[in-house]
């Protein structure tokens, strides 16, 4: 019997979001060492690359989802409770705007609350996915250090020919690279 693990996508407005379905297929693997249980989360902006008729059967939350769950005192309050839940997180990809926020314990969408209420001990892994000219920007790498000083991991972007055309820095690190880290990180 393979071990289960909770992991937690999540995926901020940028158009790397298109290359979800093939994340969550690929953990999906048999011939892989563990059983992932999967959720989603997608910020605002992220929804806008999700072709969800394609999207692999897995719990997608949004923001709405998080304000409909509490009502009152003892209901869940959904940020914690997926803190609670998973064994690993990674944002895939992370957009300029969410790094932004991240780096400054910005709390305004659900990615955000579940980024800032994060049990330090468990893996977190984040993919850098940005234009080459806002990954280049000297303010990128002073947040991602700062991400990295708290013991997130950084899964670096990688250089390519990007969706608009231009050639550089702050393509998202491919998604077998991405598989590989998870499951380093989830078997330490």
């Amino acid at each position: 019997m393979k071990p289960t693990k909770n992991l937690i996508i999540a995926c901020s407005g940028s158009v790397a979001t298109i290359k979800l379905p093939v994340l969550i297929e690929k953990l999906q693997d048999p011939s892989l060492d563990f059983i992932f249980n999967i959720k989603v989360i997608l910020t605002e902006h992220a929804k806008h690359f999700v072709d969800f008729a394609s999207m692999p059967h897995v719990e997608l939350l949004d923001d709405e989802m998080e304000w409909k769950a509490w009502n009152k005192r003892g209901d869940p309050v959904v940020h914690i409770e997926l803190g609670k839940w998973a064994d690993l997180a990674v944002i895939a990809p992370l957009s300029a705007n969410s790094l932004a926020k991240i780096s400054m314990g910005l709390c305004d969408n659900l990615l955000m609350c579940v980024v800032r209420a994060w049990d330090l001990k468990k893996p977190l892994l984040f993919c850098p996915a940005m234009n080459t000219r806002m990954y280049d920007h000297p303010i990128t790498s002073d947040q991602i250090n700062k991400l990295k000083s708290w013991g997130y991991h950084e899964i670096p972007s990688i250089a390519k020919t990007l969706m608009c055309g231009d050639t550089g820095n702050g393509a998202m690190a491919e998604v077998d690279t991405i598989i590989i880290e998870i499951l380093t990180k989830i078997q330490k």
